[in-house]
């Protein structure tokens, strides 16, 4: 080949320039420098900091593992991390199925569907504070509306202690999660169902499939790739909650409902112990990647849907 038909370095680079990748690689810059800035920059920070005794106005020394060694011995973190574990599992599963059945009936032919599936958002688009600052009325010891309705029934003799028992805590906590979490799930599991062509539901009708049957083998495998997706998200936020903690508990009564991530800012920031709080908050990775997996692997599931095996 003769050196004449090699275009030369800057004829190359002006080709590339003008091509499909350098558009599109430049669409992604902004969104890249977003990432490294706001994503990438703290999460290497917080690394960083697990490793060192840094503390607020001191910036610390490389101390290794030691952290972690401190954090493995520590009962605090590890009922921190059955109480994250519990939360997470318990409200996720929770959300889902009281989304899912949400979803199922939103998506059947009702009056005011529109209206209803509008009031159905309001519990997520609150901002979360105030949502935690009105279940803090609601499971008040002394002025909560439940305790007062029931005693007007005369179902029991004295007010709840909502807050103040460690396990009524718990359970107070994942109700509040579960009342704001719900319409996420319903309306994505909604934006799923309305996907599903109603042909495969006719066939299968008129081939004898019973509802339980058509929902079994119809309607849940086509959502199979939408509820990992969703699912993932769900858990993501569930796992990393903080503000309804926050705001509810501040962890306690006795560390019941202190989450890993409550428990990492009480000890960085109002503790002062930057570099314990970091290792526990890296210490939340595992989990993540985790749920990141379990969504990897729920996609895969498109292979069904596109008649290929899973």
């Amino acid at each position: 080949m003769s050196s004449q038909s090699i275009p030369p370095p800057k004829a190359r680079m002006t080709d590339w320039l003008q091509s499909r990748n350098a558009t599109g690689l430049l669409f992604m810059l902004p969104a890249a420098a977003f990432l490294i800035c706001f994503l990438t920059y703290p999460l290497g920070l917080g690394v960083w900091l697990g490793f060192t005794d840094a503390k607020i106005g001191r910036s610390g020394v490389f101390i290794g593992l030691e952290n972690y060694w401190y954090l493995w011995h520590d009962p605090v973190f590890w009922t921190s991390v059955f109480n994250t574990v519990f939360y997470t599992l318990i409200a996720s599963v929770l959300k889902f199925a009281l989304g899912l059945w949400l979803a199922l009936i939103l998506n059947e032919h009702l009056p005011f569907k529109s209206f209803f599936r509008a009031i159905v958002l309001l519990p997520w688009v609150v901002p979360t504070v105030l949502s935690a600052l009105a279940f803090w009325w609601i499971f008040d010891a002394q002025f909560s509306i439940i305790s007062w309705s029931l005693m007007q029934l005369g179902w029991i003799d004295a007010p709840i202690n909502f807050l103040g028992d460690p396990t009524n805590a718990r359970i107070s906590v994942i109700a509040a999660n579960v009342w704001r979490g719900i319409p996420f799930i319903a309306i994505s599991l909604l934006a799923g169902l309305q996907t599903i062509s109603p042909s495969l539901q006719e066939a299968a009708s008129l081939d004898g499939a019973t509802s339980w049957q058509r929902f079994r083998l119809v309607t849940l495998p086509m959502l199979t790739p939408i509820i990992a997706v969703v699912m993932t998200f769900s858990v993501l936020f569930t796992f990393t909650d903080f503000q309804l903690i926050y705001v509810l508990t501040k962890g306690g009564p006795v560390n019941a409902t202190h989450l890993m991530a409550t428990l990492s800012f009480q000890r960085g920031i109002p503790g002062g112990q930057l570099g314990e709080g970091a290792a526990i908050a890296v210490a939340m990775i595992p989990f993540l990647l985790a749920a990141i997996l379990f969504s990897f692997f729920g996609l895969q599931r498109r292979k069904w849907q596109q008649g290929g095996q899973d």
